[in-house]
């Protein structure tokens, strides 16, 4: 035994395994009408690992997933991390151009597909990208093999993890691509081990886990998975979103908690049920992914309570940079909903100028990252990585600054500032004050071609349901921004629309709604 090992902490497969072996009967996972013990969903990850076996995958295998929620996504999960496998998600919205150039990039030899829903997406990828050697479907298709056939073969055995390192790479995950060509971000066994002990040590889940997933389990579920595993809890999961089903099975369930992103969250404020005594199970709604209004944020701790707990983090040093408890999404305190909370404790975090150096204490720079939780890189990008690492740290693209009581407010993203007539107006602290407006329900502010001002501000609107837009609706709107921040930051005009586009992973797309803007200019959309 080399040293290495005797150093090694125990990794996402291992995790998995302690996880699914502590309970048999218990409930793992309920989807629909099907309801799956651990003692199931621990046989099916078993068949699952060996008919991958049987097809010669193992370590360092890349295999992607496309599929829509389905009880065999989570199996799969594991049975990927028990081979060892390199996995790699595909967004069940995402179109194909962008389905073929991820498969190329990231070198893909194995795709898994849900066979009711994905048959033809798979059908088309075989033509485009040669090199994708195995297509295992959830069901019989007409383009590969029938994982599932293949899996009901094999008896279930005890479950192994593969031998790995925390150097070796478990995903390569793609960036949104709203700043130019998607990133694919190498995550090493050690990034996932370490978010998750954080998780542990720092995330306020409920003594009884009954946790609702409503977003794509091949995105979000593998970073709950352990943590509801270790708390003997478990999964709920809807096939899609709908306010309606959400608080169905929240009340149905005693759903206890949830992950949400905020535009999820904004839906379910706006529907009528919201306060019909659906939410009362309701503990922890854990939330993230892009900024949540803080007038929205307000709105839901009246009509919930102080159920709310944020997590930041990217892709690239994934979800545990920061985080805000419960307890402060305190009512008395609105400033503080602006907040992603204070920096965890178990990594470094820095806010640095462009020379690398610290900004002074309520200053803002960017939010710089150390420690074991950072990717190990860009696949095939080193010039993107060596620019991300600059100078030993990760740049997050974030603008923050710290309060007097060391809480993190993200101003903008760098990409993001709008520089109108010389001064900077950061997009994040306009679309706070619209939001504060009764009649807005979402907003994003953006930075148009303007030949005085070489930008100028605009906001993008979807009002609240039952609200007309008026010229009189814009000039209030443009006078509360005004009032709060000054003329530069007042938006110039306002469109009003029916919905604003969204990344795959839910964020509000600012790429898209800037390509309308900028059309035929000089200027590219960063």
């Amino acid at each position: 035994m080399s040293n290495d090992s005797l150093y090694t902490p125990p990794l996402m497969p291992h995790l998995l395994i302690e996880g699914l072996n502590r309970h048999n009967d218990e409930p793992c996972l309920f989807l629909g009408d099907k309801v799956a013990s651990y003692r199931e969903v621990r046989e099916n990850t078993s068949r699952m690992v060996q008919a991958l076996q049987s097809k010669g995958l193992g370590v360092g295998s890349r295999v992607a997933v496309i599929s829509a929620n389905r009880p065999e996504v989570l199996s799969n999960i594991a049975a990927m991390q028990l081979t060892g496998c390199i996995g790699t998600p595909l967004h069940p919205l995402g179109s194909l151009d962008d389905h073929a150039y991820v498969l190329e990039a990231a070198g893909i030899e194995t795709l898994v597909f849900d066979a009711a829903l994905f048959s033809e997406v798979a059908a088309a990828l075989k033509e485009r990208v040669p090199t994708v050697k195995n297509f295992l479907g959830f069901g019989p298709n007409d383009v590969g093999d029938d994982y599932m056939a293949l899996a009901a073969k094999y008896e279930p055995q005890p479950l192994v993890a593969p031998d790995i390192k925390p150097s070796d790479i478990a995903s390569v995950n793609f960036t949104g691509g709203t700043t130019g060509k998607p990133k694919g971000v190498m995550s090493p066994h050690r990034v996932s081990a370490y978010m998750t002990q954080i998780q542990m040590a720092e995330w306020e889940f409920p003594d009884e886990v009954r946790m609702l997933m409503a977003t794509p389990l091949s995105h979000a579920a593998a970073a709950f998975f352990i943590p509801v595993l270790q708390k003997g809890g478990a999964f709920y999961v809807m096939s899609g979103f709908s306010p309606d089903e959400f608080f169905d099975t929240v009340k149905e369930h005693r759903i206890t908690c949830t992950m949400l992103v905020p535009v999820m969250i904004y839906f379910l404020l706006d529907s009528p049920r919201a306060t019909d005594g659906s939410m009362d199970s309701m503990e922890t709604i854990f939330y993230g992914a892009s900024p949540m209004s803080p007038a929205r944020l307000a709105e839901g701790i009246e009509k919930w309570g102080q159920v709310f707990y944020q997590f930041f983090g990217q892709s690239e040093c994934p979800m545990v940079i920061a985080n805000m408890s419960k307890k402060d999404h305190d009512p008395a305190k609105p400033e503080r909903f602006a907040s992603c909370g204070r920096p965890t404790p178990w990594v470094h975090v820095a806010l640095l100028d462009q020379d690398l150096n610290e900004v002074p204490h309520g200053e803002p720079g960017e939010i710089c990252v150390r420690g074991p939780l950072i990717m190990q890189g860009y696949k095939d990008m080193p010039e993107q990585t060596a620019e991300a690492f600059a100078g030993g740290w990760l740049h997050t693209g974030d603008v923050g600054r710290l309060d007097e009581d060391g809480f993190l407010y993200i101003v903008d993203r760098t990409k993001d500032m709008i520089v109108t007539g010389g001064f900077n107006v950061f997009p994040r602290e306009v679309e706070d004050v619209l939001t504060g407006h009764d009649a807005v329900a979402q907003v994003v502010v953006i930075g148009v071609p303007d030949e005085q001002w070489g930008e100028a501000v605009k906001a993008v609107v979807v009002l609240k349901p039952g609200t007309e837009g008026s010229d009189a609706l814009v000039a209030e709107m443009q006078a509360l921004v005004k009032n709060a921040k000054g003329s530069v930051q007042s938006p110039k005009s306002i469109d009003f629309v029916d919905a604003i586009p969204l990344t795959p992973v839910g964020k509000p797309d600012k790429k898209a709604v800037r390509a309308r803007y900028w059309e035929g200019t000089e200027r590219g959309v960063g």
